[in-house]
């Protein structure tokens, strides 16, 4: 019972989105697992019928703070798909699934399904099934390294083109900051070279005059506003770590990773201290 109103009140943030093919499921027991068989049902709304679909975990291809994700297989369909598996803690918000579910665009990763899965501790976890895309601007950029090349300049160019559009979608017509622009959730088809953008763990709707937390965004993509505490901040910052993938295309390391100084000293190094009348948006 306690495990259901958890549930309804994880659901009632995504009340205004209607999809009739993505209906709430629970599956009893740890949801994805290497080696494991997830069985859920979709549809059953609008007299649509209820249809099961399994999904076989293969491996781990990533894991966080966030949880971890898997590669697996739909047993009906054949089809590779990604399962991110979170852990739902009462202590956060946790606003990825209310914001996946608006996202359509072809430099977005997709969401195909998802369901919920209990454990024995009463913890609940929300189990993302994903479109699967093999790789990462990241290792793209390692193999490249490992063999003493740059990213030609061509793929780099595809790359930002395809981020700057998604970031052009998430903002201008979704209205949500990414927050977490970096490498590692750019996905890439390295026979395609489609880049789509994955992990809306830290998205989040920014509303003028309402405070947000700082410490966000990873380390070598954080803007200055964020390292200096700003509270109030736009969607700015995601651009801010645009330019800092961009550099580390181009120069082939993180752009001030190698550098001895502090990141504060090393921001003020490159643009200067920030001007007096900033001073009021920082604490």
């Amino acid at each position: 019972m306690h495990m259901m109103r958890r549930l309804k009140s994880i659901a009632s943030g995504r009340l205004s989105v209607s999809d009739p093919d993505l209906e709430v499921a629970i599956v009893n027991g740890k949801g994805a697992e290497t080696g494991q068989v997830i069985s859920t049902t979709i549809g059953g709304r609008d007299g649509q019928p209820k249809q099961t679909i399994s999904y076989m975990a293969e491996r781990v291809v990533g894991s966080g703070s966030f949880g971890i994700v898997f590669q697996a297989k739909c047993l009906q369909s054949g089809e590779a798909v990604a399962i991110k598996k979170v852990l739902q803690d009462k202590r956060y918000k946790n606003r990825e699934l209310q914001v996946m579910r608006l996202l359509d665009h072809p430099n977005v990763v997709q969401l195909k399904h998802y369901f919920f899965s209990t454990t024995t501790k009463d913890e609940l976890y929300l189990n993302l099934v994903l479109e699967f895309v093999p790789e990462t601007v990241h290792r793209v950029t390692k193999n490249y390294n490992k063999t003493h090349q740059h990213v030609p300049l061509i793929i780099v160019q595809l790359y930002i083109y395809q981020l700057c559009r998604a970031l052009a979608y998430l903002h201008g017509v979704i209205g949500v900051c990414h927050r977490d622009i970096k490498p590692q959730n750019l996905l890439v088809n390295t026979q395609t070279h489609q880049l789509k953008l994955c992990d809306f763990g830290s998205a989040k709707m920014l509303v003028p005059g309402e405070p947000n937390i700082s410490y966000i965004c990873s380390r070598y993509y954080r803007a200055p506003e964020l390292i200096f505490g700003a509270t109030e901040y736009t969607t700015a910052i995601d651009m801010w770590s645009v330019g800092c993938v961009l550099a580390e295309l181009l120069l082939g390391q993180v752009g001030m990773a190698t550098s001895g100084m502090t990141f504060p000293y090393a921001f003020i190094m490159v643009i200067g201290f920030p001007l007096l009348q900033l001073g009021r948006h920082l604490p």
